[in-house]
C-alpha cells in the first residue's frame, strides 16, 4: 500500500500493524522534506514564509550571515540526512552576495548528506548573460555549472529571460509561468479591460504579448524604432577583420600586420551595412484605449516610459505595465512616479517593499502558490503537467 505524506510526514494511519514502530520511525525521518531559505536579509525571507505557510511546514533552522570581512557563512541548525531539501533564494539588489548564499548552503547541504537538492529560484540571475557579446562570456552558463558542482540536483524557476537557457543544466529544470497570474490580475483588477490592448514593447517581445492578446481576445500593438534596442541589433565584436583595408600581395619578405591580415590576399568579404532604426512608431491603434505593455522583467525603466509617452500622444488614456520579475534598479520608482504610467503590475519573485515605497504605483501579484505546488509535486514524485496546462511555448 502506498504511503501518504503530507508536511514532509507519513500517514501512520496507512501502515501495516506487522510493521515495527523502530522501522516506522526510521522511514519518517529518512523520506521527509524541509525547506529553507538561503537569504540573510529579512525582506527577502518574505516569500519564503508564505510557500511555507501554504505547505503547512515550518521554515527550516538556519543561520545565513555575513562575516566582518563580508564572507558568506552558513550554519544548519538541524538533521537533513536523506531528506529531500529545497532551498528558496529570491535574488535582492546585492546579486552576488545572494549567489554565493546559495551555492554555500547547497554545499552544505550536500555535505550533510541531503538525498536532494532542489533550488527555488524564482528569478534566475544573470539570464540576460545567455548570450556571447564582444569578447565577454556566457555567465548564465557559468552560473548553472557553479549550482551543479555545488550540489543542487534540480531547479524550480520562473519565466526565465530566454527559455533556451534551461540547455545550460546537467539537471532537470522546470520553468512555471506567471502569465496565468498576470492574466487573472488584468481580468480583475482593471476596469474596462475589454477596452484594452496589449502592446509589446519592442518586436523582440511580440511573441510574448500575442500569447496575452489571444488569451483575453484583445488587440495587439508593437512598438518599433530608435528608443528600443534588441539584444540582437548590439555589436557582437566579430567584425574582423576590420572593415576598412587595404590588400597588397603578400611576397613572403615582410609579415603584414596581425591587424590587417586577410585569410587569402585579394578576396574582400561583402561589407555590412550597419543599421538604423526608423523614428519611433506604433504599429496598431491605441486610440481612446487601455494600453497594456507586456515584459518579463522591469529593470531600467527608461525604454518604458518612452513607451508610455509615444502610448499618450497615440491617444491611450491608461497605461499598465505588466512583468514577472520587478527589479526596479536606480531611479526607477522615482521615474515610473513622474511618468504617464499609470501602474505597474509585477510579481513577488524579488523583493521590491522598498520600491513601493517610494512608488504607490508599484502593485505586486503573489505566486507563492504556484510555488508551494511545485514544491509539494516534486517531492511526491507527481506530474508536473497540471501547472503546465494551457500553457504555450511563447507564454
Amino acid at each position: 500500500m502506498p504511503i501518504r505524506r503530507f508536511g514532509g510526514h507519513k500517514s501512520l494511519a496507512s501502515l501495516s500493524p506487522k510493521l515495527s514502530y523502530s522501522y516506522t520511525k526510521m522511514n519518517i525521518s529518512k523520506s521527509g522534506y524541509r525547506v529553507f531559505s538561503a537569504n540573510s536579509s529579512t525582506a527577502s525571507t518574505e516569500l519564503a514564509k508564505r510557500i511555507t505557510e501554504r505547505l503547512g511546514v515550518e521554515l527550516g533552522k538556519s543561520v545565513v550571515f555575513q562575516e566582518a570581512n563580508r564572507e558568506t557563512k552558513v550554519d544548519v541548525k538541524e538533521s537533513v540526512r536523506g531528506q529531500d531539501i529545497f532551498i528558496i533564494q529570491t535574488i535582492p539588489r546585492d546579486v552576488n552576495t545572494a549567489i554565493m548564499e546559495l551555492l554555500i548552503m547547497a554545499y552544505a547541504l550536500k555535505t550533510s548528506c541531503a538525498k536532494n537538492i532542489i533550488g527555488v529560484i524564482p528569478y534566475f540571475p544573470y539570464s540576460k548573460q545567455c548570450k556571447m557579446r564582444k569578447r565577454g562570456s556566457i555567465v548564465c552558463k557559468l552560473l548553472a555549472s557553479m549550482l551543479a558542482k555545488a550540489g543542487l540536483t534540480h531547479i524550480i524557476t520562473m519565466d526565465l529571460h530566454q527559455k533556451e537557457v534551461q540547455g545550460f543544466f546537467t539537471f532537470p529544470v522546470d520553468n512555471l509561468r506567471a502569465s496565468p497570474f498576470l492574466i487573472q490580475y488584468i481580468q480583475e483588477e482593471i476596469p474596462d479591460y475589454r477596452n484594452a490592448v496589449i502592446v509589446a514593447k519592442s518586436p523582440s517581445s511580440a511573441k510574448r504579448a500575442q500569447s496575452y492578446a489571444e488569451r483575453l481576445r484583445l488587440g495587439l500593438a508593437v512598438l518599433h524604432g530608435e528608443a528600443h534596442h534588441s539584444e540582437s541589433d548590439m555589436a557582437d565584436g566579430r567584425q574582423s577583420p576590420p572593415l576598412s583595408r587595404t590588400t597588397t600581395g603578400h611576397t613572403g619578405l615582410e609579415l603584414p600586420s596581425p591587424r590587417h591580415q586577410i585569410p587569402f590576399p585579394g578576396i574582400e568579404l561583402p561589407i555590412m551595412m550597419a543599421k538604423e532604426k526608423p523614428p519611433i512608431s506604433v504599429v496598431g491603434d491605441v486610440g481612446g484605449r487601455i494600453a497594456i505593455i507586456i515584459d518579463d522583467i522591469i529593470d531600467d525603466v527608461e525604454d518604458f516610459v518612452a513607451a508610455a509617452e509615444i502610448l499618450k500622444e497615440r491617444g491611450a488614456y491608461k497605461i499598465y505595465i505588466m512583468a514577472t520579475h520587478g527589479l526596479l534598479s536606480a531611479e526607477a520608482p522615482r521615474l515610473i512616479e513622474e511618468s504617464a504610467i499609470d501602474e505597474v503590475v509585477v510579481t513577488n519573485t524579488v523583493p521590491h517593499e522598498i520600491q513601493k515605497l517610494q512608488c504607490p504605483k508599484i502593485k505586486t501579484v503573489d505566486v507563492s502558490m504556484i510555488l508551494a505546488e511545485a514544491i509539494r509535486r516534486i517531492h511526491n514524485g507527481e506530474s508536473m503537467a497540471y501547472l503546465f496546462r494551457n500553457i504555450a511555448v511563447d507564454d
